[in-house]
């Protein structure tokens, strides 16, 4: 699979400030370097003139901490967009809803879409969930992606690792192909 030829374009989702306060989303994140692959790509991506596109979550909440009026909604400095790179901004856990991504990516004849970004088994699960439904060709990046401790609906803590494995595992061959980051670099 050589993703140039396929025209894969590069979706970064949520990666914003607020997701570093580990004790507001439920404790102890997994994949601390979920960022730092995700650069990796970004780089790759950027250099080799492929698509890229960003969504970031806007929260109704105004006591959250991705609510436009907090810091926390800020993108990661790293990881911010270029001028020729779309943004959107959402209110519920798919780019999809709400936002001009499937046009946009229809309108540039993209059929194949790599997913990274936070969190695992919310916004990026829900994302990559969508996609495969609509029938994007989908990868989805294991190692530039995270999540957080939760707390199951007996009060137990599910640790942060089960969480991201199993959302994987629940993604994996039914709507995507998971795939590392030095795998996918392999292909590009």
């Amino acid at each position: 699979m050589n993703l140039r030829d396929k025209n894969a374009a590069l979706l970064l989702v949520d990666f914003q400030v607020g997701f570093d306060d580990e004790a507001y989303w439920g404790g102890n994140r997994n994949n601390k370097d979920a960022e730092k692959n995700a650069v990796q790509l970004l780089e790759k991506w950027r250099a080799l003139n492929l698509p890229v596109f960003h969504a970031i979550h806007s929260s109704q909440d105004p006591n959250s901490l991705l609510h436009q009026s907090h810091p926390g909604f800020e993108m990661k400095a790293e990881l911010k967009p270029q001028a020729d790179e779309p943004l959107y901004i959402k209110n519920v856990n798919s780019a999809f809803i709400g936002t001009r991504l499937k046009e946009d990516l229809e309108q540039q004849g993209i059929n194949t879409l790599v997913i990274v970004g936070l969190t695992t088994n919310h916004c990026i699960s829900t994302t990559t969930r969508m996609a495969g439904n609509l029938g994007f060709d989908t990868l989805l990046v294991s190692d530039a992606t995270a999540t957080f401790d939760r707390k199951g609906i007996n009060g137990e803590t599910f640790s942060s690792e089960i969480i991201h494995q199993t959302t994987l595992a629940n993604l994996q061959e039914e709507f995507a192909e998971i795939i590392s980051t030095e795998a996918l670099l392999d292909y590009v």
